[in-house]
């Protein structure tokens, strides 16, 4: 009696044959090196990386498609392109960063940073610290009239009017208001002082200019951390007789408050850097001016934008200084957003 032959088991559907791990590694090494000779034979340097992501995003799909199958080479085509694009957009900020670090970093010095420019002649030390101390007051002006208006106004489109025409109206009015020029806000906080004032230049009238423009991000960021908060805390809080007002304050806004706080900070970065409003509202001066009522304000993007204009070797050292300090500020802020977002989160037990 013969044995049965033994039969070879069945390929499942599932096994069906892959790239190797390093198929993704081997054809970046050699889109690289095509990428290099290109810019040895005088392309430059950006043909040359252009060149090489082409190379890259053509060949691992095609080997994919031959070796594996066209929705294996459909899904490295698209993570290709994915990863293209986070690199297209990471490289100018890398280069930004690169750029004012090395073109401001050896202006910096106590002097740089303590000094005013009061009585500054020709190449003889100065320094921004008349312009770093008014952009704090300005923007902390602003920051304390647009972040109540702004989170209230929230509270009111999410817990209160929500479906209203009263509602509506002000979405529009807030839509309307994110879309409007930074100076046409400059040029109303300036009507606006000069007629109840008279003419003149104010920190105050900066700040009032810089709230028009942060308003409407504090308001549509706080109402969207707002709508993310789960209809069941609020139920659960009617339940035990709780009033509104107070499931708002104890329940709703400590549950949304870390976005609450990237929002604010958010907005605050977003209008630190404005120049044109602050050049008409608050104007500029080369002394140290602390009170926002009285007088005019340097801010730091004014004083980049004067240093830049004197078209002198100082002047663009300064500038780029200037323009360190003020990425060096917003970077400060947002690091101590986070901190803070971590700190105020609710507990969630794990």
């Amino acid at each position: 009696m013969s044995t049965p032959a033994p039969t070879r088991p069945s390929v499942s559907p599932l096994e069906a044959p892959r790239l190797p791990r390093s198929a993704p590694a081997i054809v970046a090494a050699m889109a690289v090196a095509l990428g290099a000779l290109a810019w040895l034979l005088g392309t430059g340097p950006v043909t040359g990386l252009v060149i090489a992501a082409a190379a890259y995003l053509l060949v691992l799909p095609l080997w994919s498609a031959v070796v594996e199958n066209r929705r294996a080479a459909t899904d490295r085509l698209v993570t290709g392109l994915v990863w293209a694009a986070f690199g297209a957009a990471l490289v100018p900020l890398l280069w930004l960063v690169w750029m004012v670090v090395d073109r401001g970093l050896s202006t910096i010095n106590p002097q740089f940073l303590t000094y005013s420019m009061r009585s500054v002649i020709g190449d003889e030390q100065g320094g921004l610290y008349h312009a770093l101390m008014g952009t704090l007051v300005i923007t902390g002006v602003a920051t304390l009239i647009s972040v109540p208006v702004g989170v209230f106004a929230a509270i009111y489109l999410i817990e209160y009017g929500r479906g209203t025409r009263m509602s509506r109206a002000i979405t529009f009015l807030v839509d309307v208001m994110t879309g409007i020029p930074s100076i046409v806000a400059g040029l109303f906080a300036f009507a606006l002082f000069a007629l109840f004032l008279g003419p003149g230049r104010f920190g105050l009238a900066g700040g009032v200019a810089l709230t028009l423009l942060m308003i409407p991000t504090v308001v549509r960021s706080t109402e969207e951390m707002l709508k993310l908060v789960p209809d069941d805390l609020r139920e659960a809080s009617y339940a035990l007789g709780v009033p509104k007002w107070r499931t708002i304050a104890k329940v709703v806004l400590p549950t949304s408050v870390a976005g609450i706080v990237t929002g604010v900070v958010l907005a605050i970065s977003r209008v630190i850097g404005e120049t044109a409003p602050l050049l008409v509202a608050a104007g500029f001066t080369n002394n140290l001016n602390l009170n926002p009522a009285d007088g005019s304000m340097m801010t730091l993007p004014v004083f980049i934008y004067t240093q830049y204009t004197q078209s002198t070797e100082k002047g663009f050292a300064y500038a780029w200084g200037g323009a360190l300090v003020l990425i060096a500020i917003v970077m400060v802020l947002n690091l101590a957003a986070r901190l803070v977002g971590k700190i105020l989160a609710p507990k969630t037990g794990r």
